[in-house]
């Protein structure tokens, strides 16, 4: 089917209605055949329209194609945004790769609730995506390749073009008159998805002319097989995780079956925000995770992540940072205190219970952290116990013991975090007090990606 504004309007209208439209305009043919389209639209719609130019500044003739997109959007009416990145390769990361990480940032910095963002991705980029997942070793998930539309920053992530093929926004551009960018670096064989576009693809298509299209088909079936798939997952999932879903049972987890759980041990990291692990890592979480005796505390990493095991428990978390436990923080006990190496805030707030007021008022408060021989009378205590077993009656697990605060008061130990109070501090019972409240900080917001 050729392209047509008709049939795009269609396609349109089948997406979340958004507040506004922001149009991803590189200033290449499937962009700029993107921009002119919804240009022309705008009196089928009541959505606002925009367009973002991200130079990445990787090109002798960057600064001149930001100039050729601006001039676009002047003749067209379209208010116009360009953004200038300066890219960080991290080790191990392509180039490609940080420039797509950063683009997608720099796009989703510039939407608004309700906006949603539309990029040119076309039909072929949807093969191309397809054998790259699949020569990458991917699962369903990863064959599913792109959607027509997702959840994305604060709005929505649409791609209106995946049911034309490249050659079809050519011939339109073509047709219209229209004058776009030719960027030299997509002729670059050093990257993989030029060398499929311009290697494989066209030899493929001598042989199957409609690949494309069934090559998307099969993705559509892929997603459908993930969704099926994520529902398991979910249900599983939630009758694991009824406490709450910071730690994994694995007694539970133990009794699903192999593909089963590590189906589960991906969803539980998906939900909490974290990026996924590769097939090996997952492997050895199944393998040493369970396995392991109780005693023993082994770790699977990976960048921004440590799953840990503690008893018959999976804990997922952020690295935890260097801690000096010499550390010692004055503190006002009014204000949160930020806690560098625990991670977390605490806080003091007017409750029933807790520490007696006129202890905290005209005390020298200071937070400190263990270092070993602390001992603590807990309310309801017959008599004081180290914090090590304190900690073990809890199931604490060990690497949160010394980066708890310890809070104390005219150099006496007068609280452990928000566990327990110490007396003498305790305030009478049902009396006014200071409750204190430790929050951890826990997984990253969880991003909605393209």
């Amino acid at each position: 089917m050729a392209f047509s504004l008709a049939r795009l309007l269609q396609i349109l209208q089948e997406l979340p209605s958004p507040r506004r439209y922001l149009v991803a305009f590189s200033g290449g043919c499937d962009s700029t055949v993107l921009l002119h389209a919804m240009a022309a639209l705008r009196g089928e719609h009541a959505a606002g329209l925009a367009a973002v130019h991200v130079n990445h500044g990787l090109q002798e003739d960057a600064s001149a194609w930001a100039g050729h997109c601006e001039a676009v959007c002047r003749d067209l009416g379209v208010p116009f945004v360009r953004v200038d990145l300066a890219l960080e390769v991290r080790q191990g990361e392509s180039l490609e790769a940080a420039a797509r990480n950063a683009r997608y940032r720099a796009l989703e910095a510039q939407m608004a609730g309700g906006d949603m963002l539309l990029t040119a991705h076309h039909q072929d980029d949807q093969a191309e995506t397809l054998l790259l997942q699949l020569l990458r070793g991917s699962g369903p998930r990863g064959l599913a390749a792109m959607p027509l539309w997702s959840a994305f920053g604060p709005g929505f992530h649409g791609r209106p073009l995946l049911g034309f093929e490249h050659k079809q926004l050519q011939d339109h551009a073509a047709a219209e008159g229209l004058a776009w960018i030719d960027d030299a670096s997509n002729r670059d064989m050093r990257h993989d998805r030029n060398f499929l576009r311009r290697q494989v693809l066209p030899l493929l298509r001598q042989r199957w002319p409609a690949m494309a299209r069934t090559i998307s088909r099969s993705a559509a079936h892929c997603a459908e097989a993930q969704g099926l798939i994520d529902e398991v997952a979910a249900a599983d999932l939630k009758g694991l995780t009824a406490g709450g879903g910071t730690w994994l049972p694995l007694k539970g987890l133990a009794g699903l079956a192999p593909p089963r759980r590590g189906f589960v041990l991906r969803a539980w990291i998906r939900e909490r925000g974290f990026p996924l692990p590769d097939s090996a890592r997952l492997g050895r979480i199944q393998k040493e995770m369970l396995n392991a005796p109780r005693d023993r505390a082994p770790m699977v990493c990976w960048a921004g992540v440590e799953v840990r095991r503690y008893r018959d428990r999976l804990y997922l978390m952020s690295p935890l940072p260097r801690h000096d436990p010499a550390m010692v923080l004055d503190w006002d006990g009014r204000t949160a205190l930020r806690l560098p190496s625990c991670p977390g805030v605490l806080r003091a707030e007017k409750g029933t219970g807790g520490i007696d007021p006129a202890k905290w008022s005209a005390g020298k408060i200071q937070v400190r952290f263990r270092r070993g021989g602390e001992r603590c009378r807990p309310a309801g205590r017959g008599h004081g116990h180290s914090l090590k077993k304190l900690f073990q009656e809890r199931g604490l697990p060990p690497w949160e013991r010394d980066r708890l605060p310890l809070i104390y008061i005219d150099d006496q130990l007068a609280a452990v975090a928000d566990l327990w109070v110490c007396e003498p501090f305790l305030a009478g019972k049902d009396a006014p007090g200071i409750e204190l409240r430790f929050c951890r900080s826990g997984a990253p917001a969880a991003k909605n990606r393209p």
